[in-house]
């Protein structure tokens, strides 16, 4: 499976991805808002081979792709789309500190978008951010995703329980949205 945007290339992730996964995933500036890492190299090759062999279910209900500059091929992050209760799905997205705040989270969580709305037939699309991960809510702004309301102290995660700020964009919404053809399967 490949998606393409004007500047970006969301493929499968590959076994030999793992170092360039490892690069953002050990970082703590990457893992602060999240319920995983700062990763070890034991932990990032768990992750890589979790998602290959996710990618030999049937059905699939995951994936887990690798964003890439379409310029040189270079990995920048990660996106991935995951279908609760087959009508809807959960997006999220990572990046490397290196690429963030140019538009690449927001354009591959746009092309996921277009995958799980076109191609998965979700009805509602939905993603979920700490209430201070400002940058990650101004992506789901930026795709079109509505807030729908703060989730108090619904996730344990580090030791201690954490408050999530909910977004979510219906079909029938991401039809009409003018930027959303922007993306190739």
């Amino acid at each position: 499976m490949q998606l393409e945007t004007d500047r970006l290339i969301i493929r499968e992730i590959r076994e030999t991805d793992w170092e360039r996964i490892h690069a953002y995933t050990s970082m703590t500036e990457v893992t602060q808002h999240t319920a995983w890492g700062p990763n070890t190299e034991e932990d990032t090759r768990a992750y890589v081979q979790f998602v290959l062999d996710t990618q030999q279910a049937h059905p699939r209900e995951g994936f887990e792709l690798a964003i890439c500059l379409k310029s040189d091929r270079t990995l920048l992050g990660g996106v991935g789309i995951h279908v609760m209760e087959k009508t809807n799905a959960e997006i999220g997205y990572v990046l490397n500190p290196a690429y963030q705040g140019k538009g690449y989270a927001a354009e591959a969580a746009r092309a996921l978008l277009g995958f799980g709305f076109n191609e998965l037939g979700i009805h509602r699309i939905y993603a979920k951010c700490r209430p201070h991960n400002t940058a990650s809510e101004n992506v789901m702004k930026k795709i079109g995703m509505q807030r729908e309301g703060l989730m108090r102290e619904h996730w344990f995660y580090k030791g201690s329980f954490h408050d999530s700020v909910l977004y979510s964009i219906l079909a029938r919404e991401y039809t009409n949205e003018q930027f959303h053809g922007n993306a190739k399967s």
